[in-house]
């Protein structure tokens, strides 16, 4: 198979397609409900609310240092689910594959969805497959739909957002958005960039039924600064920022300098915002801090009456400055 191509036939619904589907995807996706290759998935019932989401993964290049476009749509999805404190728990998978993309090229991203989903402990549950002509898309695209449940005890919300309120921050920022940036244009560093892309349901389920716990955010695109914005508006809330307390790899402070990007606006796929109680904001970061995807969290703002909807950040020199929505696109295909 590593010298094999996709051909228009993979995606005639043919013996192309069903042998695609068996040396691919179910030799690596096998579990109780796709094994049935039904046309729908059938799932137990179970309790509390349902969530579920769905995204689309274009990255440009598909294999990038600290992941592929297999683990990052497994990631994100895992963890759009858990920002609302759902348990996360099964998956959907559409791929979209060009004329020509090297069959070992698919094969290692399907296995390392399926070593993600393990890690994540979810299941992908059902699937389609999809072949377009040469040059009608960039060799591979994934869709996936997310399901999971949500406890009747957890209900984050902005509407939650309190004055007096403290935002913490999982870990450093921009390291995503850097480490593609570096591999798209052949760049190098003294310090070699990593993305942080990883599933975030782990970390989530050990602080999530805190009651100091208002609500939290993944800071994919637009960065840490763009998803402040955001939850300061639908809060109707300030929010004061100290920008020394923002975690941030000298790699990528560095390249970000050399570069003129701001790294407040740079991608993460494996970061979270928490906003917390001003009483429980220790115990939620000393909690975070435990788990080896929180080790470098920090408190880094706070909620603020004054200039609602508005994020200020306090510089390094003791300077303000208000903190808007990214409005260009810095770096396109990014996740």
């Amino acid at each position: 198979m590593k010298d094999e191509q996709i051909q228009l036939s993979h995606g005639s619904g043919g013996r192309l397609t069903h042998d695609l589907i068996r040396e691919v995807f179910h030799r690596h996706l096998s579990n109780p409900y796709l094994d049935l290759l039904s046309d729908a998935a059938v799932l137990p019932e179970s309790r509390g609310r349902l969530a579920c989401t769905t995204d689309s993964y274009v990255i440009q290049p598909s294999f990038f240092s600290g992941g592929d476009i297999g683990k990052l749509a497994v990631c994100g999805t895992v963890n759009d689910l858990s920002m609302v404190g759902a348990q996360p728990l099964y998956l959907t998978a559409g791929f979209i594959l060009e004329e020509g993309l090297p069959l070992s090229d698919l094969e290692r991203v399907v296995s390392s969805m399926a070593e993600t989903a393990k890690a994540a402990g979810v299941q992908v549950v059902a699937g389609d497959t999809k072949v377009v002509e040469r040059g009608s898309a960039d060799k591979i695209f994934i869709n996936t739909a997310g399901i999971g449940w949500i406890p009747g005890n957890v209900d984050l919300s902005p509407r939650h957002i309190a004055p007096g309120d403290r935002i913490l921050i999982s870990g450093s920022v921009g390291d995503h958005g850097m480490a593609i940036l570096s591999q798209r244009e052949g760049l190098e560093f003294n310090t070699p960039l990593a993305s942080d892309c990883a599933p975030l349901n782990g970390l989530v389920q050990s602080f999530v039924h805190h009651q100091g716990l208002r609500m939290m955010r993944d800071p994919t695109r637009g960065g840490l600064a763009t998803s402040l914005v955001e939850l300061a508006d639908a809060s109707g809330l300030g929010f004061e920022i100290e920008e020394e307390k923002v975690p941030i790899h000298e790699g990528v402070r560095g390249a970000c300098e050399l570069l003129g990007l701001d790294p407040f606006y740079v991608a993460n796929e494996g970061k979270l915002i928490a906003i917390v109680s001003r009483e429980e904001a220790d115990s939620i970061l000393a909690t975070i801090q435990r788990h080896p995807l929180g080790e470098t969290a920090s408190l880094i703002g706070r909620v603020v009456e004054t200039h609602p909807k508005k994020v200020v950040l306090r510089t390094f020199l003791g300077a303000t400055r208000i903190m808007d929505m990214l409005t260009a696109e810095q770096l396109p295909r990014i996740c």
